[in-house]
């Protein structure tokens, strides 16, 4: 068996990569048309950061897995193509703001029905609108010469950060087809190779339709978890409580339970704001105006939590940020990745660049010149605005300190050490709740956290 991915990205390389690694018998090519992209996975410096990746790729590339540019090579060898090419949120046009912006979908199905020369399974990889399997179709259907398609959804539910892991144990694998003939029988080739190692039982088989949806409304449900703890964390600040113990108090019943019930400075990354806002739009398309309001509230709390910690950081040092330089700890979106898409560190910095504050930037893996371009764009710069190389270079003369991404490594910092290069009164503002509150004030930090 030949498999074939297009698209080198956050989902297509690992997922290939993992299966490559357990099914050493099956050939994987990933193939994507960015040169530079496929360089850095043929490299010792992969293109993503995700712990433990590394060693899986380094297992089984040049084994069975393979990295490359020959797009049309990769389709016409394969047996199973996997699409996993970005479907961002529409800037234009129609649904601009909410839509998915198919044009990469389609650009591959066009391409796999040009180059392709012998049945192929083709599973939807990419995080798509529920229908999207019809549009692929169409498109095939129409532009091949009595090639036999099968397509499949298999959206992927990886966490960044815990990747690797997430692999290796899913909770479940979704698999998604028409419940014909042909449909069963992709279907079952697909859970067999899944099956190399994941349990049969945790192998979901649904209609093509449930398997799309299914994607967007996990992660919506998992956002709305968030904003609903985010939105209590305003309240426990109004009145004294501690959002954490309230936290832990409605986690334990067996009912809630305690996961995606920690309050911060608001959820981000490529997945969570676009799906909720594919959702609101399929809503509103399929004439269901409350449901899509519903939720529409999800992502309007998580960017007044963005907006509200910068205006809390504002009001602490006495109404105005105004060339002060404030340490912004942290800039990929979480722990453990190098992904800045939709990081609640673009807003606060954009918030208190506003203010005319000095913003000095830190994080370990995201490298000065990506940091930049998403705060202020392309090509652009901003003379408040820098990047340092350490923590203690970036708090040294600060009148704050914000912590925006919970890097382990924040924990371990030296806060006497900091608390002593600081300008006084220093603050310290815990958007991740990751410190001893209690120790930092005892050091002689004003410090606060989100909820407390």
């Amino acid at each position: 068996m030949k498999i074939c991915c297009i698209g080198a990205g956050y989902v297509g390389g690992p997922t290939m990569a993992m299966i490559a690694r357990k099914a050493p018998d099956i050939e994987v090519e990933v193939v994507d048309m960015n040169a530079t992209r496929i360089a850095a996975w043929n490299s010792g410096t992969l293109p993503i950061y995700e712990p433990g990746l590394e060693a899986v790729v380094n297992e089984a590339r040049g084994r069975n897995l393979r990295f490359s540019t020959d797009v049309a090579g990769g389709i016409r060898s394969a047996d199973i193509i996997f699409v996993a090419v970005n479907t961002p949120t529409k800037t234009y046009g129609l649904g601009a703001g909410r839509a998915a912006d198919l044009r990469f979908i389609e650009s591959v199905a066009r391409t796999i029905a040009e180059h392709a020369t012998s049945p192929k399974i083709i599973v939807e990889k990419s995080t798509i609108p529920v229908k999207t399997a019809e549009t692929i179709k169409d498109i095939l259907s129409a532009n091949t010469r009595g090639v036999k398609f099968e397509v499949l959804s298999n959206p992927e539910f990886l966490a960044e950060g815990t990747a690797v892991a997430d692999l290796e144990a899913p909770d479940r694998v979704l698999i998604g087809g028409e419940r014909t003939p042909g449909g069963e029988a992709a279907l079952r080739t697909l859970v067999e190779v899944y099956a190399r190692w994941v349990p049969r039982e945790r192998i979901l088989t649904t209609n093509l339709w449930s398997s799309e949806l299914s994607k967007l409304v996990a992660n919506a449900f998992l956002a709305q978890r968030i904003s609903s703890i985010n939105s209590i964390s305003a309240l426990c600040e109004a009145t004294g409580a501690d959002v954490d113990e309230v936290a832990n108090a409605i986690g334990r019943d067996s009912r809630i339970g305690p996961k995606f019930l920690k309050a911060s400075v608001g959820f981000g990354g490529s997945c969570f704001q676009k799906d909720i806002l594919n959702l609101v739009y399929l809503c509103e398309h399929f004439g269901l105006p409350e449901v899509a309001a519903y939720w529409d509230g999800v992502v309007k709390m998580n960017d007044w939590q963005k907006r509200r910690f910068a205006a809390r950081i504002v009001r602490s040092l006495f109404n105005t940020v105004a060339d002060k330089r404030i340490a912004v700890f942290g800039f990929a979106f979480k722990k453990d990745t190098n992904d800045t898409r939709e990081s609640a560190a673009i807003a606060v910095c954009r918030e208190l660049l506003a203010e005319q504050a000095r913003v000095v930037v830190y994080d370990p893996k995201v490298p000065a010149a990506e940091i930049v371009q998403e705060i202020v764009g392309r090509d652009r710069t901003e003379p408040r605005l820098t990047v340092a190389n350490s923590a203690y270079e970036a708090a040294a003369g600060a009148h704050a300190v914000a912590i925006v991404t919970e890097w382990d490594e924040f924990r371990a910092l030296d806060y006497t050490r900091i608390h002593a290069g600081m300008q006084q009164p220093a603050f310290l503002f815990d958007g991740r709740n990751i410190l001893d509150l209690a120790k930092l004030r005892a050091i002689g930090f004003r410090a606060v956290g989100v909820g407390k």
